[in-house]
């Protein structure tokens, strides 16, 4: 009887339960739509920040800051020009530490043996500047007058007069960045951020050979490939793979054996950045604050405080879609369960005659409410799946449009950048960068089952306005609408 009196009742207020449904349904859509495109940006942030530090890492310790290096730390660059009367070109390089500030390998240990970590590694992070090029000498060109005007007192010891013209110098400065990673542990540092796409990566036995791997853009710029041979500082490396990074910028453009660049840089038994993975990434800030505690002059920086640097236009939506996005689902939600409780006590008024006849046949104020309350829930279900669909049509509008945004990457953030090492990666400069990153709105199965849940309990809380003005109607009332 319930189900058969609830059917006929809602095929004969089509109208009335579309209105319902409607209202909720608009409610839904929007938390749906919302918490797809703020999981997008969160997704949208995380790939920002893989292109910022190595897959796995959940921390970097790097030294704290310390003041500007003297300028006998900054390189010099000396060329002869008098003997260069060929024109031979000349060229050195300098490898630089970046940020000229580095802790002891050691330190690696300390941090390796911290409660909450579970594996640290070190790398040095190192800046090369090669200067190339050649000298010109000038001509020396006489006056055509052969110096008869200069004679005298100006000119008169018979020397030729004129002047040197032409010559000068032509140099070509190559800057690049180069990483020592420490090979017998592959699964840290930023390498891991990048995929080899060409040959193949270190080998643990490879701890002090002379090989490297080139990331793809600066392969490509200097028409590198696997077999290749790049020359730092005198030492010839061969290229055994091509890296590209999986998002973003790579962390350097050359990656060479950790023991290699500690050579190359005359810092023996030096790192620049140490890279910690934590037993539970729920426990991070409280390994940071261990880390801190023990291990003096230094600056840990988590992927939490590396996402504070991130500005841009993803910055902004992130901003309006966890901020603006949230109140407004939670406004219109509002919105419409009252207009759904509303229109349902609404539709219970006019219905006077109807239930108060039914008492009067004896149906009792329990079985009226429930009656009521089972065809709101009905409508409420109704607006769930509408509200699903449309949701998910609209998350699916976004991922299909995959709007642009920029993410600019600042130079500060606790040891990022190029002088810290941190986060912010070896090749990186301290200016900002900017990345472009597209948007998607992924529906996860915990968004729709929210959905469900707000389906339902719309439908309660309109059941329970109607349920409540059926429950105090009586049989007089219903006479009262007889003409």
């Amino acid at each position: 009887m319930f189900f058969t009196y609830l059917r006929r009742e809602l095929r004969r207020r089509r109208k009335a339960a579309l209105v319902v449904a409607s209202g909720l349904a608009l409610g839904i859509a929007l938390v749906i739509v919302v918490s797809s495109v703020s999981s997008g940006m969160g997704k949208a942030q995380d790939k920002v920040l893989q292109s910022l530090y190595g897959l796995g890492t959940d921390m970097t310790v790097t030294k704290a800051a310390q003041p500007q290096a003297s300028s006998s730390d900054r390189p010099r660059f000396r060329f002869d020009a008098q003997d260069n009367d060929s024109g031979a070109e000349q060229s050195t390089d300098r490898v630089l530490v970046q940020g000229f500030q580095t802790l002891s390998a050691s330190t690696v240990t300390k941090v390796d043996e911290q409660s909450g970590v579970s594996a640290a590694v070190g790398g040095l992070s190192l800046q090369v500047i090669k200067v190339s090029g050649q000298f010109t000498r000038g001509q020396f060109q006489q006056n055509g007058e052969g110096g008869s005007r200069q004679g005298g007192a100006g000119g008169g010891n018979g020397q030729p007069q004129g002047e040197v013209r032409g010559g000068g110098a032509n140099f070509d400065v190559n800057n690049y960045s180069v990483y020592g990673t420490d090979v017998t542990k592959p699964a840290l540092g930023p390498l891991t951020s990048s995929k080899i796409t060409s040959g193949r990566t270190f080998t643990s036995s490879e701890t002090n050979a002379k090989v490297a791997v080139v990331d793809s853009a600066y392969a490509k710029e200097k028409k590198l490939k696997t077999g290749s041979t790049v020359t730092i500082k005198s030492v010839k490396y061969k290229v055994i793979g091509i890296a590209t990074a999986d998002s973003g910028d790579a962390a350097a453009n050359v990656y060479i054996p950790l023991t290699q660049a500690q050579t190359l840089s005359d810092s023996k038994n030096k790192v620049t950045t140490i890279y910690v993975q934590a037993t539970d990434s729920q426990k991070i800030d409280t390994v940071k604050s261990e880390i801190q505690k023990n291990i003096s002059g230094t600056t840990v920086t988590t992927s939490a405080d590396l996402a504070d640097t991130v500005s841009g236009s993803l910055s902004t939506a992130s901003s309006l879609a966890t901020s603006v996005g949230k109140w407004l689902s939670i406004a219109v939600l509002i919105a419409a369960f009252l207009v759904a409780g509303l229109l349902t006590s609404s539709a219970v008024s006019r219905r006077v005659r109807e239930f108060g006849t039914l008492k009067a046949l004896g149906w009792k104020s329990g079985r009226v409410t429930r009656q009521v309350v089972g065809e709101a829930m009905v409508n409420g279900l109704l607006g769930g799946v509408l509200g699903i669909a449309v949701g998910l049509a609209g998350a699916y509008a976004v991922t299909a449009i995959s709007p642009t945004l920029q993410a600019q990457l600042g130079g500060g953030g606790g040891g990022g950048g190029l002088g810290g090492g941190g986060f912010g990666g070896p090749g990186r400069q301290a200016a900002a960068k900017t990345l472009d990153v597209a948007l998607t709105a992924p529906v996860s199965v915990t968004t729709v089952a929210i959905a469900v849940g707000l389906a339902v309990a719309g439908g309660l809380i309109a059941g329970a306005f109607g349920g409540w003005r059926a429950s105090r109607l009586r049989p007089a009332d219903a006479l009262r609408r007889v003409e």
